[in-house]
């Protein structure tokens, strides 16, 4: 019977200069853990138990294999370390993207704002041409390309942000980086175009694995799980071990549990408020959760009036160790993020 294990980091802390006590996640001194939730999962069914951060140091076997995964520092992405949060801005050149759907569709505003997110402190931007929000119709390959390449060329060495190129296809993803891009972001993990692992694999590019639930256009309908925590963790190791396959290292992916994408209210909270889980992975960890639909339907608000609710997710995710944040609103999440690692005793304000 195959037994799968997990590990999920539980009580974070402040070390307050107690030096190695608490687990360190991901190589970050001022990342640490009081203890950890232990989880088994096979066809029996889920079993699990908390310990505390000094008996998994002191554990051995698969969990210590595991531990080592989860604790090991991660390596820069696109030359970014990934020693505090970073945050990637989103430039939608779309004319129906949920939330500021036609704002940017022409190549000039959004080129204008994603300097804007550049002075603003963005660390990446995050460019795509197709929206992949629930119940969205593809777009063909061809006017993708003409959407966001002239973005990316008049963007490429004009800032000090990296660029990212938010697609499914692996054509898009081979001219944006002959155009100069850094790095992929693909929201069906690699799923989506047949040839999308051999591309990211040629371009020698970093790649966010993204978990979503089909289609866009039906990923919503009844989306159902066994284990949302679990089942989105199993799918996403899968993707890692064909990007490995593919000839494309670990150290070269990061994941993002997908929220909204395939999911219901519980299911996106279960995932946000679970998310140090995903450290298990070896992988730098992304959260988007910016003005998404779960919000409105906790508060009401329509996605305009959602930035204390995205502020409150990044929060929680950086709290749980994520790495990346991507974000609408830059300004005011780095603010937050400033004063929440300075109250964390982590150095200065990214």
């Amino acid at each position: 019977m195959t037994v799968r294990r997990y590990i999920r980091p539980v009580a974070p802390f402040h070390p307050s200069g107690a030096g190695a006590l608490g687990l360190a996640v991901a190589g970050r001194a001022d990342l640490r853990f009081a203890a950890a939730e232990l989880i088994e999962r096979d066809a029996a069914g889920v079993r699990r138990r908390m310990a505390s951060s000094a008996e998994l140091e002191a554990g051995a076997g698969d969990w210590r294999a595991l531990l080592e995964r989860l604790s090991a520092p991660r390596p820069a992405l696109a030359g970014l370390p990934l020693d505090r949060p970073r945050i990637a801005g989103i430039v939608n050149v779309t004319p129906d993207s949920f939330s500021d759907g036609g704002r940017f569709a022409a190549p000039e505003a959004a080129i204008a704002h994603a300097l804007r997110l550049d002075a603003e402190g963005a660390d990446i931007l995050d460019i795509g041409g197709e929206s992949t929000r629930p119940g969205a119709a593809p777009v063909d390959l061809e006017e993708e390309l003409r959407r966001v390449l002239p973005v990316i060329e008049g963007l490429a060495g004009r800032t000090r942000a990296r660029l990212s190129i938010d697609t499914r296809k692996a054509e898009v993803m081979r001219r944006a980086a002959a155009a100069g891009v850094h790095m992929v972001n693909d929201v069906s993990a690699l799923t989506h175009d047949p040839a999308a692992l051999a591309a990211v694999a040629d371009t020698g590019l970093p790649v966010v694995l993204m978990h979503a639930l089909a289609d866009p256009r039906t990923m919503q309908a009844d989306p159902r799980y066994d284990d949302v925590v679990l089942d989105v963790y199993d799918m996403l190791a899968a993707r890692i071990e064909a990007c490995e396959a593919a000839g494309i290292p670990r150290s070269r992916l990061a994941v993002d549990p997908g929220i909204g994408f395939g999911k219901t209210l519980a299911h996106n909270l279960a995932l946000i408020g679970a998310s140090s889980i995903f450290h298990g992975l070896g992988c730098a960890v992304m959260l988007g959760a910016s003005r998404k639909s779960f919000i409105g339907r906790l508060t009401g608000a329509p996605p305009g009036e959602r930035l204390a609710g995205s502020l409150a997710a990044a929060l929680q995710g950086a709290r749980q160790g994520a790495q990346l944040l991507r974000v609408h609103d830059v300004a005011a999440t780095r603010q937050a993020l400033g004063v929440w690692l300075g109250a964390e005793g982590g150095g200065a304000p990214p």
